[in-house]
């Protein structure tokens, strides 16, 4: 089978190395580098929180995302064979904390948690030895936590680095800087004109807005820092009534740190007052986060749709996927998974509706 894919981003290499190890052609569009730095991927804390995506996501979420750590782990294991590249994984859990006049809401979610979770032996609370325990860095004034043992996060930037050696090493044709205008069935549309294939795969995320108008973008503001005077070995979220910020650590002493989910299109820059309260807000995590280095601030649009649910939509010679909002790298193998199924002719694979969709005027 010859497959076209439109975007490669997170979706768009995963996908295609799996069909490219099941022994199809794969030929991969996309408007930026092989690096994948204009993606949502590439900035992504690229954090496998079903735990704490199910306080506000509810029971389906929290069942579809459980799976992922040890999704990821056959699937890294996998990639390490295919493109000698190792990707870290940090399955250590996180930590949830919140400072003494916000413990009403480190409560208040660990009672939402208990109403999709139940009393799942992942869900551990902790006191001040507790907490220290796991993360001796943390200030004494962090007395009451959660340690939910079943999460994690993994190198994201390795991942799509890994996935891009591995396709190119697998044979498939990468088209760099080539924007997709339209997808079709069979036929992916740029300017320098119609390509046809036997199936047209659509992961462009926000970009395929003008072919699936029900996709918004949801705005998402991220700072990366380097922090040597900071030891933190797994993610931690601090709870607050306006934000759930969370800091992850990558290698090479880089934390990514966010909290915004604003319903905006605007690609602009981060702003002051974004920025202002993630850094506030980090130094009352860990006073060494004074002396760290602002490395990067991103802003980008996550793609979304109106559920805020990823959708997997397949008809003859086309599949289009989308929608995975923040749960990108959470429910990616679980769509992937999905969509090989759909092209096979099964269509009972999570998200996936058998439909055609009406193209945009």
């Amino acid at each position: 089978m010859n497959v076209g894919i439109a975007g490669a981003g997170l979706l768009g290499r995963l996908l295609g190395w799996q069909l490219q190890r099941a022994g199809h052609k794969v030929t991969l569009f996309d408007a930026g580098d092989e690096l994948g730095t204009n993606s949502a991927a590439y900035v992504a804390a690229a954090m496998l929180a079903p735990y704490s995506e199910a306080v506000t996501s509810g029971a389906e979420m929290f069942a579809l995302g459980k799976p992922a750590l040890g999704q990821w782990r056959d699937l890294l294991q996998q990639l390490a064979q295919c493109s000698s590249h190792v990707v870290a994984l940090n399955d250590s859990g996180s930590v949830v904390v919140a400072h003494d006049l916000d413990r009403a809401s480190l409560q208040h979610f660990a009672q939402k948690l208990k109403a999709v979770a139940g009393n799942d032996p992942e869900v551990k609370v902790l006191d001040r030895p507790g907490i220290s325990a796991l993360e001796p860095e943390l200030p004494a004034s962090f007395r009451q936590g959660l340690w939910l043992a079943g999460e994690g996060c993994l190198d994201n930037r390795a991942l799509l680095v890994a996935l891009q050696h591995a396709l190119v090493a697998g044979g498939a044709e990468w088209r760099a800087n080539v924007a997709v205008q339209s997808v079709s069935a069979g036929t992916l549309h740029t300017a320098a004109g119609a390509e046809r294939f036997d199936w047209a795969i659509d992961c462009r995320g926000f970009g395929a807005k003008t072919d699936w108008p029900d996709v918004r973008g949801v705005r998402g503001e991220i700072l990366w820092v380097r922090a040597p005077e900071v030891r933190l070995s797994r993610p931690v979220r601090l709870m607050h009534p306006r934000y759930h910020l969370y800091i992850t650590p990558k290698p090479g002493d880089i934390y990514v740190v966010g909290a915004t989910e604003i319903e905006s299109e605007s690609q602009a820059p981060v702003t002051v007052r974004s920025q202002l309260e993630l850094l506030s807000a980090l130094y009352s995590v860990h006073s060494g986060f004074a002396e760290a280095q602002i490395v990067h601030s991103f802003a980008r649009c996550r793609p979304a749709l109106p559920d805020n649910l990823p959708q997997v939509l397949v008809s003859d010679g086309l599949l289009r996927m989308n929608g995975l909002y923040r749960h990108g790298y959470l429910l990616a193998p679980t769509v992937v998974a999905s969509a090989i199924k759909a092209l096979a002719g099964n269509c009972d694979g999570a998200f996936v509706q058998a439909q055609e969709l009406k193209e945009a005027k």
